[in-house]
């Protein structure tokens, strides 16, 4: 009897390993996301990069992307994110930043399948197509794009028409901190820490440039830190290097180890050399 417990024991652990699973349901507000970033050294299972850091994007599905998809979001969209500046007065970081978390930088599964970068649900309004999407509850109704252009306008329009955000276009176009908190302060996500999120990947990848670009006004890069081994000006934070710990880079920076993974939202101790962390 022992022997045959042992077996199906067995059996069942084999099972669970070979398991896969498309889509993580979140505690996702209906506009907005708990999107915690994770720095790990595993791998993106959509890509053929190698050793390269990858961050964990959690929002309507869970997807690891690299440092290089993100960039390349970037690129794709900052054009279209800046078009909607000048029409409807949304930060392009603001906007961009939203759509990386959102979307996991486009490798969201309801992004693939709906052209949905913000995960804005139907509502009441909308009368135009829709996909099922398990989110807060299962096969939930989410809005359908024809291309991806259409839901960043669409993003603006749900913001612009809602005056629960009506305050956010009292604050000047540039001012991103104030955006950001803003959201937050809106209902737009329930998470506490979703603006300082938001801040971290405008700051990280320096998308308030594209909202100097519209304005015409000068770009100041944010937090520029220079590694004090090796002089390279790391903009947005310190650059990894050999021999780097968290506890060595508490004690260079004068923080708490606690701090220094809050600021970059790393859930484990593990470090890969040219990782970017934010330290001030």
């Amino acid at each position: 009897m022992v022997k045959k417990i042992a077996f199906v024991s067995l059996v069942v652990f084999m099972s669970s390993c070979n398991s896969t699973k498309n889509v993580v349901r979140t505690n996702k507000p209906s506009q907005g996301a708990n999107l915690p970033i994770t720095n790990t050294t595993q791998n993106t299972t959509n890509t053929t990069t190698t050793n390269h850091t990858t961050e964990v994007l959690k929002a309507t599905s869970s997807v690891k992307v690299t440092r290089e998809i993100v960039l390349k979001y970037i690129s794709d969209y900052k054009d279209i994110a800046k078009i909607n500046m000048k029409e409807h007065g949304v930060p392009a970081s603001i906007t961009i930043a939203q759509g990386i978390l959102e979307s996991g930088s486009g490798q969201g599964s309801l992004c693939l399948n709906a052209n949905n970068h913000f995960g804005i649900k139907c509502h009441k309004e909308w009368n135009g197509p829709s996909v099922r999407h398990d989110d807060d509850e299962a096969q939930e109704c989410f809005r359908k794009y024809e291309k991806s252009e259409d839901s960043f306008k669409d993003h603006s329009y749900f913001l612009t028409s809602r005056p629960r955000y009506g305050g956010l276009f009292l604050l000047d176009k540039d001012n991103y901190k104030g955006w950001a908190k803003g959201l937050k302060d809106a209902g737009y996500a329930t998470d506490p820490k979703y603006s300082e999120k938001l801040i971290s990947i405008i700051e990280r990848y320096q998308l308030h440039q594209y909202d100097a670009e519209v304005l015409g006004k000068e770009f100041k890069i944010a937090n520029p830190i220079v590694n004090s081994n090796s002089g390279v000006l790391n903009v947005g934070g310190y650059q990894v290097e050999k021999g780097d710990t968290l506890y060595s880079l508490s004690k260079k920076f004068n923080i708490s180890i606690e701090e220094l993974k809050l600021k970059n939202n790393l859930q484990t101790n593990y470090l890969s050399i040219g990782q970017s962390l934010i330290v001030k």
